[in-house]
């Protein structure tokens, strides 16, 4: 199943892009939970991170390389930033094409909030 990230990167549908290249692409979070929330996606469908390969180990390199690139250009470096991967129903994956967040531009509080 088709999804909504693979019509980002195939333009079916719109996206707003800040960065592409052979292996990623990089578009702006719809829900923006931070001023600065980018996704970085693999171009290929990787479902989760536990569906990585040892083929893939440039690609998982390329969107750390990638979020730094786009923290800088988003003037959000110096100060700090947050990278996310979720994985899977319990780690709180949504979109089950493998895709990292980048959030910036204020501060993030904790991690993880502690059980209720």
């Amino acid at each position: 199943m088709t999804t909504i990230f693979e019509k980002i990167i195939a333009g079916e549908i719109p996206g707003d892009i800040v960065y592409r290249d052979e292996l990623v692409t990089a578009f702006r979070d719809i829900q923006p939970l931070a001023p600065t929330h980018v996704l970085i996606v693999p171009n290929k469908p990787i479902p989760t991170v536990n569906d990585l390969t040892d083929a893939d180990e440039a690609l998982a390199g390329r969107m750390l390389h990638v979020a730094a690139r786009i923290a800088a250009q988003e003037g959000i470096a110096e100060d700090g930033y947050r990278l996310i991967i979720n994985c899977n129903r319990n780690g709180g994956q949504e979109v089950y094409h493998l895709h990292m967040h980048l959030l910036g531009g204020r501060r993030m509080g904790r991690m993880v909030m502690p059980p209720q």
